[in-house]
C-alpha cells in the first residue's frame, strides 16, 4: 500500500506541463531520464568488463621474466609466477565457472524484484573481490581461482538483469540505440583498462590495476544507487512527458514484477534457440579476443608489454563507435519501415558474423603488425552491431520475460569462455604462428554456424506464449490501478 501511494505522489509531482521533453534540445540527454540510465548503464558496463580483462593484460606482467640481481651479483631472469600455458588457461577461464551458474538466477531474481538492485550489487562485489585478487594470487593459483569463481557468480546476474531495467525504461522504437549505448561501455571498458592496465603494471607493478579498477567500479556503485530508479513511475526527477511517452510506447508490453514464466514454452521455441546458438557463436569469438589477444600479439607479433595492452585495446576502441551506431541505424531502418523487426536482426546478426568470420581467419595469415590489428578491430568492429540485432531480440518475442532469456541464452553464450581459454592453452604450447591459426579458424567456423542458423530460424515478433502472460499481468495491472484510483485523493 505504502509503495503504490509512493508511485501516486511521483506521478503528481511530475505533471506540470512546463517539463515536456520537447522543450529540450536533443543533445541535452541529460534531460531525458531514460538516457540517463542508458548513460549509468554504460559506465556499469565499462566497470563490469575492465574488471574482467585486466587479469588477462595482468598475466602477461606476472609470467613474463624480468631481471632480478641476487645477492652475490649476478643477474637472472625469473617469472614471478611460473604458471606454464594450461595453468594460464584455467586461470583466465576460471571467472566463467561462477559466471555460468548465476545467468537464470539473476533473470528471475530481476523480474521478481526489479533489475536496478540486482544490477549494482553485482558490480559493486566484484569491485570488491577484485581489490583482493592481488593477495589471492600471491597464496596460490588455486586461491586466485576461487577468487575469480565468486566474482563470475556475482557479475553473472548484470546482462540477464539489466534486460529488466531495458524492459522498463525503453520505448519500443529505441531499444536498439539505448541498449546499444549503454552495451558499448563493455568495449569501452575494454579499450580503456587494456593500456591502462598495462601502463599501472609497467610502472606501478602488476597489483595496481586491481586495485584501481576495483576502486572505480566501488564509487560507480554508489552513484548508480543515488541517481538511477527501479522504473520510469518511481523516479522522482521524471517529467510527466516523459513518463508518458514511455508508457504509451510500451502499452501493453509494460512489465510488472512477476515469478511465474513459461518454461516449457521458453525451451521449445526456435526464436529462442536462435538467440542461444547466435549469443554462444558472439562469445566465442569475442572470449577469444578477450582473453587470448594480449598473448596473440606477445608471441604470434612480437609486442612487448606495453604494446601489448595498447594494441590490444585499438579493436574494441573500434567496436565501442560502431555499437551505438550500429543501434541507431537500426532504429532509423524501423522508424522508416524499410525493413521489419526480424529483417533488421537478421541483417545486423549475420552480416556481423560473416564479417567477423572473415576476418579473423586473415588476422592470422596475414600476420603482420599493421595487418592483423587492422584485421582484428574491423572484426571486433562488426560484432558491435548484433547489439542491434540478437542482442535486444529478448525484448521483441518476450518482452515480460526479457531478463529471463538474457540468463538463459547467457548461460549457453557463457560455456565459450570456460572452453575456449583452455583449448587454447592445449593448441598453443609452442606459441607458433600455425598454432594460433587453429584457435583462430575455430572461431571463424563457430561464427559462420551462427549465422546459418540464426539466419534460418530468427523472430521479431511478440511470441504467442508470451501474449497469453501479457495479457494476464495486465489484467492484473489494470485491477490494481483501478484499486489506486478509489484510494486517490479527490483533489490536489
Amino acid at each position: 500500500m505504502l509503495h503504490k501511494s509512493k508511485t501516486y505522489q511521483v506521478n503528481i509531482k511530475n505533471s506540470d506541463p512546463d517539463t515536456s521533453e520537447r522543450t529540450y534540445p536533443v543533445w541535452m540527454i541529460w534531460k531525458k531520464r531514460r538516457y540517463v540510465v542508458a548513460i549509468m548503464t554504460f559506465f556499469g558496463f565499462f566497470n563490469i568488463y575492465a574488471l574482467r580483462v585486466n587479469l588477462s593484460v595482468g598475466i602477461v606482467a606476472m609470467t613474463t621474466k624480468h631481471e632480478v640481481k641476487l645477492e652475490n651479483g649476478t643477474v637472472t631472469y625469473v617469472r614471478e609466477f611460473d604458471w606454464d600455458s594450461k595453468v594460464q588457461g584455467y586461470v583466465l577461464s576460471s571467472f566463467f565457472y561462477g559466471y555460468i551458474l548465476t545467468q537464470v538466477a539473476g533473470g528471475w531474481l530481476a523480474a521478481k524484484f526489479g533489475g536496478k538492485h540486482v544490477y549494482g550489487i553485482g558490480v559493486a562485489v566484484t569491485g570488491a573481490l577484485t581489490v583482493i585478487s592481488p593477495f589471492a594470487a600471491k597464496q596460490s593459483y588455486y586461491l586466485l581461482i576461487a577468487i575469480r569463481v565468486i566474482e563470475g557468480i556475482f557479475e553473472g546476474v548484470t546482462y540477464p538483469c539489466i534486460h529488466a531495467v531495458w524492459a522498463e525504461w525503453v520505448p519500443l522504437l529505441e531499444r536498439s540505440r539505448l541498449a546499444a549505448i549503454g552495451f558499448s561501455g563493455s568495449y569501452v571498458g575494454t579499450v580503456v583498462a587494456m593500456p591502462v592496465s598495462a601502463i599501472l603494471a609497467d610502472r606501478f607493478g602488476w597489483e595496481s590495476m586491481f586495485y584501481v579498477f576495483g576502486c572505480v567500479a566501488l564509487l560507480w556503485f554508489i552513484a548508480w544507487c543515488i541517481i538511477v530508479s527501479d522504473s520510469p513511475s518511481r523516479d522522482p526527477y521524471i517529467s510527466n512527458s516523459e513518463l508518458k511517452h514511455i508508457q504509451e510506447s510500451l502499452g501493453e508490453q509494460q512489465v510488472t514484477r512477476i515469478a511465474k514464466h513459461p518454461w516449457r514454452s521458453i525451451f521449445t521455441s526456435i526464436s529462442v534457440w536462435a538467440i542461444i546458438v547466435a549469443h554462444f557463436s558472439e562469445n566465442w569469438g569475442n572470449y577469444t579476443l578477450l582473453t587470448q589477444l594480449p598473448m596473440f600479439m606477445r608471441d604470434a607479433l612480437h609486442f612487448q608489454l606495453a604494446s601489448t595492452g595498447i594494441m590490444s585495446a585499438i579493436p574494441y576502441l573500434v567496436v565501442s563507435v560502431v555499437t551505438p551506431s550500429g543501434g541507431h541505424v537500426a532504429d532509423w531502418m524501423l522508424e522508416k519501415k524499410i525493413f521489419n523487426v526480424t529483417q533488421v536482426r537478421k541483417i545486423f546478426t549475420c552480416g556481423a558474423y560473416v564479417g567477423q568470420a572473415v576476418f579473423m581467419i586473415m588476422a592470422v595469415y596475414i600476420l603482420t603488425p599493421a595487418g592483423s590489428i587492422t584485421c582484428v578491430s574491423i572484426a571486433a568492429g562488426l560484432g558491435g552491431l548484433i547489439w542491434a540485432g540478437f542482442g535486444v531480440n529478448h525484448l521483441d518475442i518476450a518482452p515480460q520475460h526479457a531478463s529471463v532469456l538474457m540468463g538463459i541464452s547467457n548461460t549457453f553464450a557463457s560455456i565459450p569462455g570456460i572452453i575456449s581459454p583452455i583449448l587454447s592453452g592445449y593448441i598453443v604450447t609452442n606459441a607458433s604462428a600455425h598454432e594460433w591459426q587453429t584457435v583462430f579458424v575455430i572461431s571463424s567456423s563457430v561464427y559462420l554456424f551462427g549465422a546459418i542458423f540464426y539466419g534460418i530460424f530468427a523472430s521479431g515478433e511478440l511470441q504467442p506464449w508470451a501474449i497469453h502472460v501479457e495479457d494476464d499481468v495486465m489484467d492484473q495491472g489494470h485491477e490494481e490501478h483501478k484499486h489506486e484510483q478509489n484510494l486517490a485523493p479527490t483533489s490536489s
